[in-house]
């Protein structure tokens, strides 16, 4: 009599349904195809054959049981899942550097020891004028740390997009709204900076002048006081950053309404004037991922920016 078949364990069961894990280098490939649009151009960057790296993402795709890549005569298109299987791969290989980072930092004597890149994303206002500062008192402080800061237009998903992304490990952001910190972020305000209205020095009607305006300015929340405001016209010139608009001010083609960062160090060629107590204001502060809210470098500049802000 043949006994009856039986059943594996519950455990073993629920085991084999997960998928494989992916190892690092299979999160490299995805990264560089990503990043590159072509299994030819990242077997390139990586110095691997086409077909390793075909190979790669093939299996990579299995294990995670959707398609990554539009495979077209363009080149590899990332799908949905791709882009945010490449982002999550991104987040997950700065990690492990991290991890090998401090903890050579550790065994070397701790915090001071620490090094390695910092990766910052910053908007044009803010690596202009609150960034620099940080900066040197976190070198004086930390030496070994490197940091690589990128300029990014704070347009829809902005800084804080790069740092969901994995491209950069902190990003200097303007926040707002009943959500400050983006979903799946952490952060916090680091400070609260107000609208002023901004006109030729000795100009006799600086209302009458144009609107001079930049698509960065202000959120929904500013606009819509713009909005209420029967005096503010509708912008005639609409320039790419706040250093232009501040340069088409002082030469008296037209006036603005820009917050007090955008404002430092202002020629003399224009006047500030205060919009009063219902003023708009907008809030800037830094945005991180969980997982890197806890390292070093990203605790170290957080605590020099907030030292130079007061």
């Amino acid at each position: 009599m043949t006994a009856p078949a039986t059943r594996p364990p519950a455990t073993a069961r629920a085991t084999a349904a997960l998928p494989a894990d992916l190892a690092p280098h299979e999160l490299r490939i995805l990264v560089a195809v990503d990043r590159t649009r072509g299994f030819s151009a990242a077997a390139q960057e990586l110095g691997l054959t086409q077909s390793a790296v075909s190979h790669s993402i093939r299996g990579t795709e299995r294990k995670v049981g959707v398609v990554l890549f539009e495979r077209g005569r363009k080149g590899a298109t990332p799908t949905p899942a791709g882009a945010a299987a490449a982002a999550y791969a991104r987040r997950v290989l700065r990690l492990l550097d991290t991890l090998v980072a401090e903890a050579r930092g550790a065994a070397r004597g701790g915090e001071g020891a620490v090094g390695g890149t910092l990766r910052i994303a910053a908007f044009r206002s803010a690596a202009l004028h609150l960034l620099p500062a940080a900066l040197d008192r976190l070198a004086a402080a930390h030496p070994g740390i490197r940091p690589e800061v990128r300029v990014v237009r704070e347009l829809g998903a902005g800084t804080a997009g790069e740092v969901a992304a994995g491209r950069a490990d902190v990003g200097i952001a303007t926040l707002g709204g009943s959500s400050p910190v983006p979903a799946g972020l952490v952060g916090d305000v680091l400070l609260e900076e107000a609208y002023s209205f901004v006109h030729p020095a000795g100009h006799p009607d600086p209302r009458s002048l144009p609107l001079v305006d930049w698509h960065e300015n202000c959120g929904s929340y500013t606009r819509e006081w713009w909005r209420r405001q029967d005096w503010i016209p509708a912008a005639t010139v609409l320039t790419e950053d706040d250093g232009a608009v501040l340069s088409m001010v002082s030469n008296g083609h037209g006036m603005a309404i820009m917050p007090a960062l955008s404002l430092t160090g202002a020629p003399d060629t224009v006047r500030i004037t205060d919009l009063g107590t219902e003023r708009p204001t907008r809030s800037i502060g830094y945005v991180t991922t969980p997982e890197l809210a806890s390292s070093l470098p990203v605790r170290a500049l957080i605590r020099e920016l907030r030292a130079v802000r007061g």
